[in-house]
């Protein structure tokens, strides 16, 4: 198979970088989001895992992908996928602006722009993520994005993925 790339992007900022797929390493996930695309919703800076953004989805997949290519410990660059039951996301230390419930699945896709990541939540341990992609493309431009999100706020910005 070809190797396929997509966009993943702060629109309000207009900062873009492309990742490859890792088709060969967690083909599962990387067909599950390839067939979602293209995929867009608030994004939000990392409390625990560190340098890491995120934004938060409905179920897209069938079926949730297996734990493929698993990591706590994520580089710079790594896409991740996770999925969570509404009640693990439930707490209000969380700060979600949406009704989170019991018996919902919640798909959480990240973009890790530095080093020194954990994936270790204080509420339930440790929470390995799926590495389905990887920055080929435009990492320190988002890096420095990311970092203003940081400083200055993710409200009405929005991480979006797409085809390339």
């Amino acid at each position: 198979m070809a190797d396929r790339y997509i966009e993943v992007s702060l629109v309000k900022r207009g900062i873009t970088c492309t990742a490859r797929l890792l088709d060969d390493r967690a083909p599962v996930t990387c067909a599950a989001v390839w067939d979602a695309l293209p995929l867009g919703s608030d994004v939000y800076h990392a409390k625990y895992a560190r340098n890491e953004i995120y934004a938060l989805f409905p179920p897209f997949a069938e079926a949730e992908p297996p734990l493929e290519n698993p990591t706590v410990t994520p580089i710079p660059g790594d896409l991740c996928y996770f999925s969570f039951a509404g009640t693990e996301l439930g707490t209000k230390s969380y700060g979600y602006d949406r009704e989170v419930r019991s018996g919902t699945t919640v798909v959480d896709l990240a973009l890790f722009y530095e080093r020194n990541n954990l994936l270790l939540n204080a509420d339930v341990g440790w929470v390995p993520g799926i590495v389905w992609g990887q920055v080929v493309e435009g990492l320190a431009e988002m890096a420095e994005g990311c970092n203003d999100l940081w400083r200055s706020g993710a409200a009405g910005e929005t991480l979006s993925f797409r085809r390339a």
